[in-house]
């Protein structure tokens, strides 16, 4: 197998779809610290900050053995407006999940891969050229992953395979057929989350132009993670001024705590960031409608929950949409390579070759 292919395009897909098994999963464990009385602002907060102590030995030993790009004040301002949008996007999320559920975090979040298609194109970041093939395909398929996420949401249909596990932190908010009525902790919840991925589409957005003139993943994700734990301590401290809700049990919370600070701050954060330098915010983005697979697959395995026809069918629909959208990224890449070949003679022995038969061939000419 071609090396160059393993690292641009089989490596990120792998990633990638591991990360939003990380994020759902991280979730999960934020709905079930939640469920025991533990504050959103202290999660945030603690989370935050366990990241950047984790993060701070990595990236000490990171700039010691490489040669880092000078840190500017300018690039330094970029980095801390980038910190309070991520900040504020994880705020408003993780309440958001509080007042519903990972679920529904899960189907609205699959409107981040259009949210960001679009400013990417406002932001001519993607090309949009509506007679070609490749973008049809893209826009088709975030449409079909879309509409599979709230088939898998709003629909169950008859139950397939009952599970017989039981748990203490039981979090799937059931219901029978289509959904019925909304509760107002629903719709608040639902709100946030909306809010919660607008940002996290201009957060995304924003990196590709900081990585454009300061192109070090793990500077960009230590100084944000930095300037988020301070936002986030300000926040909350602010919000929270009963200090028992500070003090942390040795339980799921702590769990949830530390799992998130690792995995869904530090290491997420370092995937994204090497993602959209690699392939660009839409690839990296366009993975979220697997989430909500993944968050059905896992409440099966660990919660008990019960898999119905509804969710075999939004899976279906989602893994169509997703093929779909990789199809059209993958054959624009194919063929930015192609012209790239032709354009660039040191990359292109043929076309180099041809043209130093034609200078010969003038020379020996002239000669004559």
């Amino acid at each position: 197998m071609d090396r160059r292919y393993c690292y641009k395009d089989l490596l990120p897909f792998m990633v990638l779809v591991g990360n939003e098994c990380i994020i759902t999963g991280v979730y999960t464990l934020f709905k079930a610290a939640t469920l025991q009385g533990m504050s959103k602002y202290v999660f945030v907060a603690y989370s935050y900050t366990v990241s950047t102590i984790f993060l701070f030995p990595v990236y000490f030993f990171y700039r010691r053995s490489r040669v880092v790009p000078q840190l500017r004040f300018s690039i330094l301002f970029k980095i801390a407006l980038l910190g309070v949008i991520g900040c504020s996007a994880q705020i408003m999320g993780y309440a958001g999940i509080s007042y519903s559920s990972p679920t529904l975090s899960s189907a609205i979040g699959n409107l981040i891969p259009a949210f960001t298609f679009m400013l990417a194109a406002i932001c001519r970041m993607e090309k949009l050229a509506i007679k070609s093939r490749t973008t049809q395909a893209k826009v088709l398929g975030s449409i079909i992953s879309i509409s599979g996420a709230f088939i898998v949401t709003f629909y169950k249909g008859k139950s397939i395979i009952i599970a017989h596990i039981s748990s203490s932190f039981y979090l799937q908010h059931s219901s029978n057929g289509i959904l019925a009525s909304v509760d107002i902790n629903w719709s608040i919840g639902g709100l946030l989350l909306t809010v919660s991925n607008i940002l996290l589409t201009i957060w995304f957005i924003a990196q590709v132009e900081i990585m454009k003139e300061f192109p070090d993943e793990l500077t960009l994700v230590f100084f944000h993670n930095l300037f988020a734990t301070i936002l986030a301590l300000g926040v909350g401290l602010l919000a929270e001024t009963n200090s028992s809700l500070w003090n942390i049990r040795l339980d799921i919370s702590l769990i949830s705590i530390v799992c998130t600070g690792i995995f869904g701050k530090f290491l997420s954060s370092a995937v994204y960031a090497w993602a959209i330098h690699l392939k660009g915010p839409v690839y990296a983005t366009m993975f979220k409608p697997l989430s909500i697979i993944i968050a059905v697959v896992m409440g099966m395995v660990f919660l008990g929950d019960t898999l119905h026809i509804g969710s075999i069918i939004g899976a279906t629909v989602i893994s169509i949409g997703l093929y779909a959208v990789l199809w059209g990224k993958t054959s624009e890449d194919i063929k930015k390579d192609i012209v790239g070949t032709f354009e660039s003679p040191e990359n292109a022995p043929l076309l180099q070759g041809y043209r130093t038969y034609q200078t010969f061939e003038k020379k020996t000419v002239a000669n004559v």
